[in-house]
């Protein structure tokens, strides 16, 4: 089934005249452009929320959505109302991001929209599971709650997020360090030991001159390559970002990396569990839930897969069922749906299996940095190596002669 709709960027003024901006779903722009009058912005400007052209990504506000969430629960149940905790909340010592934001949220909801709606303003920081889940809480009177359950929500994705930036940063230093070593013996240290070579009159030793030559190359075409490098991950991001096709591709081929591959795939399965759990046990429908789920997946490739649950369920499938007809769901989820759909007991067995894959990934990390480390000292060792053998081979000849 082919996806209808895509993400836009837009620009517009708002009913204080304000400029203000922001991301939607829409099957067009001129959708997304309807979509912003009914919410009383005008004058909107909207394109593919790539980008337009080969823009450079620019410093974008940070928000942080689970103390926002946190702070106002506890607000609320203090019995707080809503636009006097706003206002709390900016002095409490907030940032200029989340202080931009509460004051854009306290117009909206003065004016007369719900905090759902105002929310929704914000996509970049606000999902629509998000959105979708303090609708809920608006409605049944429970907004403190789905607040909460929203920040440990956030909160766990976060925790689940620094732990894989955490587990990949001290190889990804190793590798730049061991690779800024290597270039610095290429592009300062062979040329020196070059001229040194130039007067001794015998040949050198074939090693040594290919690392010459590498050495010679790389000082005439560094500014090129790096160039084509530049152009390349441009033009491999603007097709991740904008063909759906190469976005899928490209996240299949990453699935399929030993290692890599199951962690990608296990964080996907939690956070699905963890997301359909949250937004079922708040007591929206399953077909909306996984509706919402599927926007907030994070990838394209898992949010087709949940569209396609969606589908069966509506064809009247059980989730179980549809699920396993998905090749991406793995057994032990679709056993533990099965159970919970059974037995009544769905929310639960939906989180006891993101707590499962959440630990999967930990598992996946410590085996992904256990073999990494050790492979990127190795290949270092024989690159750097490599390059000081090359560079000594022809004082050991001569010192052999005398």
């Amino acid at each position: 089934m082919k996806d209808s709709t895509r993400l836009y960027a837009w620009r517009g003024v708002d009913a204080r005249g304000a400029r203000v901006s922001g991301q939607m779903q829409g099957r067009s722009p001129a959708f997304v452009q309807a979509g912003l009058l009914r919410q009383g912005i005008k004058g909107a400007r909207v394109w593919p929320a790539a980008g337009r052209g080969w823009k450079l990504p620019v410093r974008r506000e940070k928000v942080d959505a689970p103390g926002f969430s946190r702070q106002l629960a506890t607000l609320l149940k203090a019995g707080v109302p809503l636009l006097q905790a706003f206002e709390v909340m900016g002095r409490s010592g907030a940032d200029a991001g989340m202080v931009r934001l509460l004051g854009r949220l306290q117009h909206d909801v003065s004016a007369g929209l719900g905090l759902a709606d105002a929310l929704q303003r914000h996509p970049r920081w606000f999902d629509a599971l998000f959105c979708n889940l303090v609708r809920v809480g608006e409605q049944s009177g429970t907004l403190d709650r789905q607040l909460e359950q929203l920040a440990d929500l956030l909160e766990r994705r976060q925790a689940l997020r620094r732990r894989v930036r955490k587990a990949m940063l001290y190889p990804l230093i190793l590798l730049l360090t061991g690779l800024g070593v290597s270039a610095l013996l290429l592009l300062e240290v062979v040329p020196r030991f070059e001229g040194m070579f130039a007067g001794v009159g015998k040949e050198l030793p074939a090693f040594t001159r290919w690392v010459i030559e590498l050495s010679d190359a790389l000082g005439r075409h560094l500014l090129g390559a790096l160039g084509i490098f530049g152009v390349a991950g441009l033009a491999v991001r603007k097709l991740y970002r904008e063909y759906l096709p190469g976005r899928l591709w490209m996240i299949r081929q990453a699935l399929r990396v030993p290692v890599f591959g199951r962690l990608l795939s296990h964080a996907a399965l939690a956070r699905f569990a963890r997301s359909l759990g949250t937004a079922y046990g708040s007591g929206v429908a399953l077909l909306d839930a996984l509706e919402t789920v599927a926007a907030a997946s994070g990838d394209a490739l898992h949010e087709r897969a949940i569209r396609q649950l969606r589908q069966g369920m509506a064809n009247g499938l059980g989730l179980h069922q549809a699920m396993a007809l998905e090749p991406l769901f793995a057994p032990l989820l679709v056993q533990l749906t099965a159970i919970g759909e059974s037995s009544g007991t769905l929310e639960a067995m939906l989180n006891k299996a993101a707590c499962h894959y959440e630990e999967q990934v930990g598992q996946a990390l410590e085996q992904l940095t256990s073999l990494l480390e050790p492979a990127i000292v190795l290949i270092l060792g024989v690159l750097v190596g490599g390059l000081v053998v090359a560079m000594y081979l022809p004082i050991f000849q001569l010192g052999s002669l005398i």
